[in-house]
């Protein structure tokens, strides 16, 4: 289990790392971070590749965390921590 969880760490943040290009360039290009479309298509794609045993809503809330940490993360990028706090190491 702890290698697992080492391993969903790494990819975690990989994706977080995306995220934040990704962020960098809707930024060039003037456009909003939220995208209700894309984040909708993202939670289909992660239900329809479910095969259990986690139902696809338990796939899908999962996701939705994971996606609100992603546009915090791209907030933060592009417009600095309003909160001041640093980050948890």
């Amino acid at each position: 289990m702890d290698e697992i969880d080492k391993k969903l760490v790494e990819l975690l943040n990989e994706r977080s790392q995306c995220a934040l290009e990704v962020g960098k360039l809707k930024q060039a290009a003037g456009m909003p971070i939220y995208q209700p479309s894309r984040e909708n298509e993202v939670l289909a794609n992660a239900a329809r590749n479910n095969k259990g045993p986690l139902s696809d809503a338990a796939i899908r809330r999962l996701f939705e965390r994971i996606i609100d940490e992603a546009r915090s993360a791209e907030r933060i990028a592009m417009h600095g921590d309003p909160s001041g706090e640093e980050k948890d190491k």
